[in-house]
């Protein structure tokens, strides 16, 4: 945990533990590390802390993005909260949303998923609800057998396949800072580190697909004074990521062509978030997708569909043409998805055909409440 100037010229270790802070008057830090609730003296004109860390509750988790589930106001009072899972059950639903079946996982809040392009394995960052961590876990669907991918630090996630489905590339915070990590999708063997931090220094690097060529990784980050952009990687030796698709609007959710060329991604620019098409290298040429209102966009594996979320959580279908061109988007079924747009959340993916979709439908357990404590500074003079 560092404290710094906001022209960057300050950099201050405070104490050495991987989580957030939030900053409480009249002088105090408050952040999570495990289930525990911590505070710590703060003097922000010396920007130092002073004495030990002091319990302020306990069973506090954190929140969907995962950061530590506490506020506080200017007035003195903070409110904080166990894990706030969003929990999900992985059903496969025909294209009326018929459910066919699920995936023999167990309820759980499923941060991310994606089928292996033999569509035989799954591969999902699941939160252990007694630690707060996300894990990468691999499941063989034909056996209902369950291995952990990879584990390390808070949280290692978006785990997506290699074309040819022998490999598995995902984001980690092990070391302090969000990395891309690479590992063989047979199980064996190391995570071999592809994306050092110091290359790309972010807490939010958030992969989404690896080109059909097996050339390039497509991921989001946030850049300074606007919101997540699109960034092209490519997955050589010494390759530097260069962004792609940059605006002060929120850019997210990008997904190659079958075929390659085009990239689909999802674009706050109009207001709302609709769902785009452009051309890979960039030129002149883009395309809206979705019409009022879209987001998570897929392509079904011939490239003649796209599927997104509407607004209102239906899943719909685009024909796309020849040119390409794009029909009048159709609404296949109404999702019980989670509400709200997000980069780093899976919410649904589609077979190869486009005939089923493993959709994650939101369970009907009820969350975690919410504790708000008036004057919590009193609670330390007892």
């Amino acid at each position: 945990m560092y404290v710094g100037s906001l022209d960057g010229k300050t950099k201050k270790l405070l104490v050495n533990v991987r989580t957030n802070a939030v900053y409480a008057p009249p002088g105090y830090l408050l952040f999570v590390d495990g289930n525990t609730l911590l505070g710590h003296k703060f003097d922000a004109a010396r920007l130092e802390v002073e004495g030990q860390p002091f319990l302020v509750a306990e069973h506090v988790g954190r929140n969907t993005a995962m950061l530590g589930a506490v506020s506080a106001s200017p007035t003195g009072i903070i409110a904080y909260a166990d894990t706030l899972l969003h929990n999900g059950r992985l059903t496969w639903m025909d294209r009326k949303g018929t459910p066919l079946g699920s995936t023999g996982r167990p309820v759980g809040d499923y941060i991310d998923f994606r089928l292996s392009p033999d569509e035989q394995r799954l591969a999902a960052s699941l939160v252990d609800p007694k630690t707060n961590i996300v894990e990468v876990w691999l499941t063989d669907l034909a056996r209902s057998s369950t291995a952990r991918v990879s584990s390390g630090g808070l949280v290692t996630a978006s785990a997506f396949w290699s074309p040819d489905g022998t490999r598995l590339m995902f984001r980690s915070n092990r070391n302090g800072i969000i990395e891309f990590f690479e590992k063989s999708a047979a199980g064996g063997g190391n995570d071999r580190l592809v994306l050092p931090g110091a290359q790309m220094p972010s807490l939010n690097l958030i992969p989404t697909d690896w080109s059909p060529d097996g050339r390039n990784v497509i991921f989001s980050a946030p850049a300074p004074g606007s919101e997540n952009d699109l960034w092209l990687w490519p997955v050589t030796e010494g390759g530097k990521p260069a962004k792609l698709i940059a605006s002060p609007a929120n850019q997210m959710h990008g997904n190659f062509s079958p075929a390659a060329g085009l990239v689909a991604y999802t674009s706050s620019e109009t207001g709302k978030f609709e769902v785009y098409v452009e051309t890979i290298p960039r030129s002149d040429r883009r395309w809206p997708v979705s019409t009022n209102g879209g987001y998570e966009p897929r392509w079904r594996a011939d490239g003649r569909e796209i599927y997104y979320l509407s607004d209102d959580r239906k899943l719909m279908a685009v024909t796309v043409g020849a040119g390409p061109t794009f029909g009048i988007p159709t609404p296949l079924f109404q999702t019980r998805v989670q509400p709200g747009v997000i980069a780093l959340r899976t919410h649904y993916v589609p077979s190869r055909d486009g005939q089923r979709f493993l959709v994650n439908t939101a369970s009907d357990t009820q969350g975690s409440p919410i504790t708000v404590v008036l004057n919590w500074t009193a609670m330390l003079k007892k």
